[in-house]
């Protein structure tokens, strides 16, 4: 199953997940029934790997999630789709997750007109996501979005591509979520 971890190189017939016959590794997967456990386990891998957090942090967000009202696995998916550097993802600042982390670590993003350097960072409903006024951040940034902008079109974002400037609209809702992952799975392993 594609997750979209190596950036554009995903988008074309060199996709290494595509290009393989076999499953990775030198020894095939065992040929059986995966227990109920293994099925969870995996699941949470999945979007633990999709997103780019580590345990630790997945705990943290798993439990934000439990506190808030409605569905425990969509809000999760919700409180990861909304982490700063799935954001600049998604708006074409960055080639790929990884990416969007790095520029936000070195600085390139500015929330609200201040600077943010933490790609764990929530964006709330009305923040105003720009490139940093430094002119290399806003070349590497109109770059990007020169690339990348066409990919995806969130419709809880609102981007300007003239001004690079992007507005948070609302939270995203679970059909917006391009993981493919069955959340429910996810939220019975992590809940016992």
């Amino acid at each position: 199953m594609k997750l979209y971890l190596k950036g554009t190189r995903c988008f074309t017939a060199k996709c290494p997940i595509s290009k393989r016959k076999t499953v990775p590794g030198v020894h095939y997967w065992r040929v059986g029934k995966m227990s109920k456990y293994g099925l969870q386990f995996r699941e949470k891998q999945k979007v633990k790997r999709f997103y780019g957090v580590l345990e630790r942090q997945f705990k943290r967000l798993f439990r934000l999630a439990e506190k808030q009202k409605g569905h425990t696995g969509e809000n999760l998916l919700t409180v990861l789709e909304r982490r700063l550097d799935n954001v600049a993802y998604l708006l074409g600042y960055a080639a790929s997750r990884k990416q969007g982390r790095q520029l936000i670590s070195h600085g390139h993003i500015a929330v609200n007109g201040e600077r943010v350097d933490i790609p764990s960072y929530l964006v709330r409903v009305g923040d105003v996501i720009t490139p940093y006024q430094h002119p290399r951040s806003q070349e590497l940034i109109k770059a990007n979005l020169a690339g990348y902008a066409s990919r995806f079109n969130p419709v809880w974002l609102e981007l300007d591509k003239d001004t690079p400037q992007a507005k948070v609209l609302r939270f995203p809702t679970r059909e917006e979520v391009s993981l493919p992952v069955q959340e429910q799975l996810v939220v019975e392993l992590c809940s016992r």
